[in-house]
């Protein structure tokens, strides 16, 4: 595992910070669908050159190609349809109150407690194949986790100084698929068959390939 540390001015947009964009250019994939669920002003989007990008914000003030919440959003790339997913959500049960009250939204408590990411981690693992990544951005290093299949291969501290968190930077591979059971029904029709051990049960389970939609990895 490779871990460095690097000092940068804070910024709120945190794709525009430098390091970090740097970190994602590093881990492009050379082709294929790139995820970005909370992509605000979509400023990764100039170091994108032979991939796909597909870019999702709840407020309708940014140029995304979807307004959705961003689980509705996921579930519209099929599975395995992507090749790299950018994680960047709000860090806090705060900052998504003050996400949805900006957007005159009603916050619960299913919308700030932990199970709403369980199920985000969910959808990350169903639409990457084995041996592609999610990049993690945040105030800790978890990530994804072992337990939906990843596997961390980077972590990058950018340091803020004075009062500021540090974003911490976390690239993890998928190294095992995770039981179907575990995640919602798919309903697309398969094109073939495989199994694995769940890391879930420790049983091993057949899982169902599915086709791209019209070779994006995006349902309409």
């Amino acid at each position: 595992m490779e871990i460095n540390r690097i000092w940068e001015m804070p910024n709120s947009k945190t794709f525009k910070i430098r390091c970090i964009k740097k970190l994602i250019k590093k881990h492009l994939p050379e082709h294929g669908l790139v995820v970005d669920p909370f992509a605000n002003e979509c400023s990764i989007k100039e170091i994108i050159t032979t991939q796909k990008y597909v870019s999702n914000d709840l407020s309708p003030d940014y140029p995304t190609d979807f307004h959705l919440e961003a689980q509705d959003f996921m579930k519209k790339i099929c599975v395995e349809g992507a090749r790299l997913v950018l994680y960047d959500p709000p860090y806090s049960g705060r900052q998504v109150s003050e996400c949805y009250k900006k957007l005159g939204r009603t916050v619960n408590m299913e919308d700030t407690n932990s199970g709403y990411w369980v199920k985000f981690k969910k959808e990350i693992s169903r639409i990457l194949p084995i041996g592609c990544k999610v990049i993690s951005f945040g105030w800790s290093s978890n990530g994804v986790g072992k337990k939906y299949g990843f596997e961390i291969e980077e972590i990058l501290l950018v340091a803020h100084g004075g009062g500021h968190y540090d974003t911490i930077c976390t690239v993890e591979k998928k190294v095992r698929d995770i039981c179907p059971e575990c995640l919602e029904e798919v309903t697309d029709e398969p094109l073939w068959e495989s199994s694995y051990i769940c890391p879930f049960c420790s049983i091993e389970q057949k899982t169902t390939q599915f086709a791209l939609h019209e070779n994006t990895g995006v349902k309409e």
